[in-house]
């Protein structure tokens, strides 16, 4: 061997090695080399793709994008966006308790009757027809509808063995009213003497209601409690939901009650969306005794004096007007089907106003209102009957309403 042939040799041997070391390298890298097809054994058989093709990958299945036969070519899909980070809440600094701010406005609900000097209800009123004070400050009305909508009242008897003609005028007063119903008022019955009784819960069935009213067949007890049993209905109507009225037929004499006249003036006043309306009965039978003498010797005595009933004709006014109602005193049986039906045209036919009053303190504190009627251009309205004449309105509402106190 000549000196060239041995060096071409060792220069042959030490490309060999490089080579496989180099292929080594890349191999233990996981890159794939192509080897000489013509050092691989051929058939006559055909070879599957992979011993056709060893360095062949396959691509992977979130790869979006064409592959030759070497390896993949692929344009891998977009990765979706994380989403972003969540806000970091504020430091809490230390010594600082934990609150939040809850704002309450208040709004005031006014149920208020429009008649004439007769009574007769008066329509047609608009929002800019009302004026409304509070404690003498003129408030902004926010919401003013007028509907004819069914009643949800408590029909309220004084049935005590004072009288019997106490007793059968508040029986047939009662009768009267409940033929005045129509099919979707609620009404409840409640009788008292000594202490109230329910006779029947509210119902919409006006055989209920009758059938309620002939239990009150034999009275067991001569005391007249009124205060008591106006209180205690005054806190069931409490959790019933919208306007409710008090039927009270009586004859406004208060006898044995625990509740006194101060506490159940504060009552009326704390009690909202509550319209009383007061029906004297005996009248008949007080006009008699006015002019003839009315011992029980005679047998048509009365259990109390001229005075008691002036006092009681006076609280039964005052409880209707501080309420927004009215106070009926018939002197006659004949009078109650008008009566109640006059009732019945108030009750369904009221203007219903609501604002926010500009003084939102929670103070509990007991605020004055005033209602009146003005003109477009703020003077005073005139309303003219059928006949083009002059006719003087009337208005009803509740003298005031009680805040709400805020508990600390």
């Amino acid at each position: 061997m000549t000196r060239i042939g041995a060096v071409d040799t060792m220069r042959t041997a030490s490309l060999r090695k490089l080579l496989s070391l180099l292929i080594f390298t890349l191999l233990a890298a996981g890159i794939p080399v192509a080897q000489d097809q013509s050092s691989q054994p051929s058939s006559g058989q055909p070879q599957s793709p992979n011993k056709q093709n060893p360095n062949k990958q396959d691509a992977p299945a979130e790869a979006g994008g064409p592959g030759d036969d070497v390896g993949p070519y692929a344009i891998p899909k977009k990765k979706d966006e994380p989403p972003p980070p969540a806000p970091e809440k504020p430091k809490k600094i230390e010594g600082m308790p934990d609150y939040s701010i809850k704002v309450d406005v208040p709004l005031v609900n006014l149920d208020v009757l429009v008649t004439t000097k007769d009574g007769q209800f008066i329509p047609g009123l608009h929002k800019e027809n009302f004026k409304v004070s509070e404690d003498g400050v003129q408030q902004t009305i926010s919401n003013f509808s007028q509907a004819t909508a069914p009643i949800t009242a408590v029909l309220l008897v004084e049935f005590a063995s004072t009288n019997y003609v106490f007793v059968r005028d508040a029986i047939n007063a009662s009768y009267i009213f409940a033929q005045t119903l129509k099919k979707d008022d609620w009404v409840a019955v409640i009788s008292y003497d000594m202490k109230p009784e329910i006779l029947t819960d509210f119902t919409q069935d006006k055989g209920q209601v009758m059938g309620a009213i002939s239990q009150m067949r034999i009275p067991g007890f001569s005391e007249t409690n009124l205060f008591d049993a106006l209180y205690d209905t005054l806190d069931r109507l409490d959790g019933i939901e919208g306007r409710k009225y008090v039927i009270l037929v009586t004859t406004g004499v208060d006898t044995f009650s625990k509740i006194n006249l101060d506490q159940m003036m504060k009552k009326i006043k704390a009690t909202k969306g509550v319209t009383i309306y007061p029906v004297s009965v005996g009248w008949a039978l007080r006009n008699y005794c006015e002019v003839h003498p009315c011992g029980y010797t005679h047998g048509v005595g009365i259990p109390v004096g001229q005075m008691d009933y002036l006092q009681a004709d006076n609280e039964m006014n005052t409880f209707a007007r501080m309420t927004g109602g009215r106070a009926y005193f018939p002197r006659f049986q004949q009078e109650f089907g008008e009566i109640f039906n006059s009732i019945g045209q108030d009750i369904r036919n009221e203007y219903a106003i609501a604002y926010h009053p500009t003084n939102s303190k929670l103070d509990g504190s007991y605020r004055k209102l005033k209602v009146e009627l003005i003109a477009p251009d703020g003077g005073q309205l005139k309303v003219r009957d059928q006949k083009g004449k002059d006719v003087k309105p009337v208005v009803y509402a509740r003298d005031g309403y009680t805040a709400k106190h805020q508990v600390e």
